[in-house]
């Protein structure tokens, strides 16, 4: 039903292997972590790894130690994904030794907790308490901030946009570019790919109910830092790099997230990302339409000055 190919096929099959039978929350993150694990590559000796915490959420940083930023390192915010219910740190280490090694910027990805025990706002809360505490200068890093990209997939990338309308409605700084990879940002339930992308491979529309569920336990009225595509006003965001899965239930949330980014004057660069699936960026060197992605994404950072080297 899903025409992907042969490489994306077997990446599917060996993340799918991870499956458990125990269907608990305890189950399901032992489960992800397990798969996470089987996809990390050893940690690159030309990054330096150190965690640490900003404003009591815990961080982990992504050190090039092959150049020197004397200045202010241009910095990359990294939120992960996991429907606000899974990962963590180690989750996605894979795609931060990629991103600090390719592009020889500094890397800091966030450990925000995590629903059904902390539901919405609580991860929303931690990303912005990260990102105060970058712009008062704490930590061990220089950073600067005129450098200064979020990014995140999935439930990240939900994060990295609701802290971009979080900031901009609170006249806060905002970052030099959000990128949203595969991003779900709530939108009505009967978007066309709801229906088409059913039952996509690594995750289905029934998946993204029931960790939306999850994470707003308990919130009452929707909010837009929940739900960016529930915001009126797009205006005064920062540019966005959003990319999509063409088999992803959550595809045309970042479509029509891009379509009004763009009505409201936001320079938007849509990845299309035919022939992917959630999840994919796993398949890095596995397939080369995942490449291929990664290329443009790698491309698009080293033209906002998180310089490529």
């Amino acid at each position: 039903m899903y025409p992907i190919s042969p490489q994306l096929a077997a990446f599917v099959a060996k993340t799918e292997s991870f499956a458990s039978d125990d269907s608990s929350l305890a189950g399901l993150r032992q489960a992800y972590n397990r798969m996470c694990q089987a996809f990390t590559p050893p940690a690159p000796d030309s990054l330096s790894i150190t965690d640490f915490s900003l404003a009591g959420v815990g961080v982990r940083s992504y050190l090039p130690t092959t150049s020197a930023h004397p200045d202010g390192w241009p910095c990359l915010l990294y939120i992960h994904g996991g429907g606000w219910v899974v990962g963590g740190l180690d989750s996605h280490d894979f795609m931060c030794f990629e991103l600090a090694s390719a592009l020889q910027v500094l890397v800091i990805a966030i450990d925000y907790r995590l629903a059904p025990e902390h539901p919405f706002p609580a991860a929303y809360e931690d990303c912005r308490a990260v990102w105060q505490a970058i712009q008062a200068g704490q930590g061990p890093h220089v950073i600067n901030l005129q450098q200064l990209v979020v990014m995140g997939d999935s439930a990240g990338g939900n994060l990295a946009a609701a802290l971009c309308l979080g900031l901009r409605d609170d006249r806060q700084p905002l970052p030099r570019a959000q990128v949203l990879i595969y991003p779900g940002l709530g939108g009505p339930a009967n978007l066309p790919s709801r229906r088409d992308c059913m039952d996509a491979p690594l995750l289905s529309s029934a998946d993204t109910e029931g960790y939306l569920a999850l994470y707003l336990r308990g919130s009452g009225k929707p909010s837009p830092y929940a739900m960016p595509l529930l915001a009126e006003d797009l205006s005064g965001l920062p540019k966005a790099f959003i990319a999509v899965a063409q088999f992803d239930p959550l595809r045309d949330d970042g479509l029509l997230y891009a379509e009004r980014l763009r009505a409201a004057g936001v320079a938007s660069v849509l990845y299309p990302g035919e022939g992917l699936v959630h999840g994919c960026l796993r398949a890095r060197r596995q397939a080369p339409e995942v490449d291929q992605l990664y290329d443009c994404l790698l491309q698009y950072l080293g033209r906002e000055g998180l310089t490529q080297v």
